[in-house]
């Protein structure tokens, strides 16, 4: 059964340029990819239960929430805890990766990435 990956990013650059990379897993039958331009929307719609995901993938600098924000409130709530979190940002400071750290997240990649970086973390999160 296909694993869900939720993309939330504020540039719509961003949310296809990671379709495009997952395209093969994707048509596989090994993902079900969904993207979130707005963090808001998605921390509304998980909450109220109308979406779930196996692996979330998000930016830190967003306009109405920041990733760090929406890490931070999935990780206090038991149905998310243990759900992994994959930050993908501009943001590279040692500072700021101990913040996520902090909070819980999984693990770390620095905008732009490659395709193959991209493939090949959520493969390895996912255990595929």
């Amino acid at each position: 059964m296909a694993k869900t990956v939720i993309l939330v990013d504020d540039s719509r650059t961003i949310l296809a340029s990671a379709e495009l990379a997952l395209e093969d897993i994707i048509q596989a039958g090994q993902i079900h990819f969904l993207t979130y331009s707005n963090p808001q929307q998605f921390l509304d719609e998980v909450f109220a239960g109308s979406v779930d995901y196996d692996l979330l993938i998000s930016d830190i600098n967003m306009p109405q929430v920041s990733g760090l924000e929406v890490s931070a409130r999935l990780k206090q709530d038991p149905r998310f805890k243990s759900k992994p979190i994959l930050i993908l940002t501009t943001e590279s400071s040692a500072e700021m990766k101990e913040k996520g750290k902090a909070i819980g997240v999984t693990g770390w990649m620095v905008k732009p990435f490659s395709d193959e970086k991209l493939v090949k973390s959520i493969k390895l999160v996912l255990g595929l």
